[in-house]
């Protein structure tokens, strides 16, 4: 008597699977209208960083070299505030303190650009290419990643999803 087939265990996870996709209907990341990114220096005070966060409604802004306008990273204001309330960074330090940069070295970085597809989008926000590693925003750039254009937001996807019809 044979024994019945054991399932086996998939090494694969499973394939993202949008769900807005009816909605999305060929739409790509210029579809969101993305605000312009707002991009501040190391050297600039955490200080300059809220009050520009704030007067814009931004929940992260970029960060770029001064000189070469590389991005370097970014600062989440939520996490900023946090930071503020511990004590761990007073409003006149610099951003660099409380930044989180990017690493350059052996890291393989999706591009996002205003051509993107929103289902790309999505599976970025879901972690689909980072071990399930969920994201909270994204940085728009040029296809060559030299200039920032704009940041998009897993909301910012939301509220198109909500305005289009299914």
């Amino acid at each position: 008597m044979s024994q019945p087939a054991q399932p086996q265990e998939s090494t694969l996870s499973e394939p993202f699977v949008s769900k807005w996709a009816s909605r999305y209907r060929g739409a790509t990341v210029e579809d969101l209208d993305p605000p312009a990114a707002l991009s501040l220096t190391p050297s600039d005070s955490i200080s300059l960083a809220l009050m520009s966060a704030f007067e814009r409604d931004y929940t992260h802004l970029t960060i770029v070299d001064s000189a070469t306008r590389a991005l370097l990273g970014y600062i989440s204001i939520p996490q900023l505030q946090a930071l503020l309330e511990q004590g761990k960074v007073k409003p006149e330090d610099e951003v660099r303190t409380a930044m989180i940069r990017f690493r350059r070295r052996g890291a393989k970085y999706q591009v996002i650009t205003m051509d993107t597809p929103l289902e790309e989008l999505e599976a970025f926000f879901a972690g689909a290419a980072t071990n399930g590693q969920k994201q909270d925003f994204a940085v728009i750039t040029d296809e060559n990643r030299r200039f920032v254009l704009g940041v998009a937001t897993i909301q910012d996807l939301e509220e198109f999803a909500k305005r289009r019809p299914a």
